[in-house]
């Protein structure tokens, strides 16, 4: 029975390796592509834009990875993000407190909302996909109704801008890179260090591989879940906070497509959607091969309907990709 149980362990770890050097093939190979295809795209401007661009998505399916790894699906993530942004917009504009309490309450709502959806998955047993698509359309709904469906600015507090569009490397190097990129970067260290080296990470894939011997071993599978949930849902309430700053305003009707791409970014980079298997790396070259993609469709003047078209067959791709590993497996 341990011989199996190895030799099981030793699949999925050599599949997730395997995915791992494709998708990081893949984006070598875009790359190459776009480079002689257009003289603008490989240029130091645009890939920093690139990466500018990659920062909010990325950390939205930095969070994404989580849930996905257990088996579970939050749709949320998108509108949690925009709520988040809300919320800071009015701690810091409408109630003119300093900008870190603005920057804490957007991550605390986004925590409060991924407890939330927990709560809703793991106590009253509400499949994740209805907890979060109910909990996508109460955060829509809630920053509409808070901001008065119009753009809270953040002209009066200069400073919040810097946190996205700011560069510490300009200042350090000579290099302006900047902050969200070096935010994203951080923050994707911190989750493969959460995932790979911490108990939440070891319950993670228990979870996502059998949660119900999981339980029988004694875990508390529902306070795992639920922590689960909240650490996403602090990722998308810090996403917020990118995104904010990158525009100097709270768009309340932003956020709905945002948690497909960042699912599109998980699965490209070889998460399991049957949960059990995935790594932060795969995430983030997930994240970077749609920012290339739709990068490089851009300065190759594909219209925005086409580009929406191949994108969502790279998905088909991606996703079919996981079903033949998991046959295989």
């Amino acid at each position: 029975m341990k011989v199996a149980i190895t030799t099981n362990k030793q699949i999925h770890i050599k599949s997730g390796v395997l995915q791992q050097l494709l998708a990081f093939a893949s984006l070598i190979a875009l790359v190459l592509v776009f480079t002689l295809s257009s003289d603008n795209f490989f240029q130091f401007d645009n890939i920093i834009g690139i990466l500018l661009s990659t920062a909010v998505i990325g950390v939205l399916a930095l969070g994404s990875t989580f849930v996905i790894i257990t088996g579970g699906i939050d749709l949320a993530v998108g509108t949690v993000m925009t709520f988040s942004s809300v919320m800071a917009g009015v701690i810091i504009t409408f109630w003119g407190l300093p900008i870190p309490f603005g920057v804490a309450g957007g991550v605390i709502t986004g925590a409060l909302c991924g407890a939330i959806s927990g709560l809703a998955v793991a106590k009253m047993k509400i499949p994740p996909f209805i907890a979060t698509l109910a909990m996508m359309m109460i955060t829509k709904g809630l920053s509409l109704v808070i901001s008065g469906t119009k753009p809270i600015y953040f002209d009066e507090t200069p400073a919040f801008a810097q946190i996205s569009m700011g560069s510490i490397t300009k200042s350090l190097f000579g290099v302006e890179i900047p902050n969200a990129v070096l935010l994203f970067f951080g923050l994707a260290i911190i989750a493969g260090l959460l995932l790979a080296n911490t108990i939440i990470g070891r319950y993670n894939f228990a979870l996502g591989s059998n949660e119900e011997a999981t339980r029988l071993s004694g875990v508390n599978v529902n306070f795992w879940k639920i922590t689960i949930y909240t650490i996403t849902g602090a990722f998308s309430g810090i996403a917020g906070i990118l995104m904010a700053s990158r525009l100097n305003s709270a768009q309340p009707a932003l956020g709905s497509g945002y948690e497909l791409e960042a699912i599109a970014a998980v699965v490209i980079g070889g998460t399991s959607l049957s949960g059990g298997q995935g790594t932060i790396l795969g995430t983030v070259i997930g994240a970077l091969i749609m920012s290339v993609l739709t990068n490089g469709l851009r300065i190759l003047s594909v219209p925005q309907e086409w580009q929406t078209v191949i994108i969502g067959l790279v998905v088909i791709g991606a996703v079919y990709s996981d079903i033949l590993r998991r046959r295989k497996g």
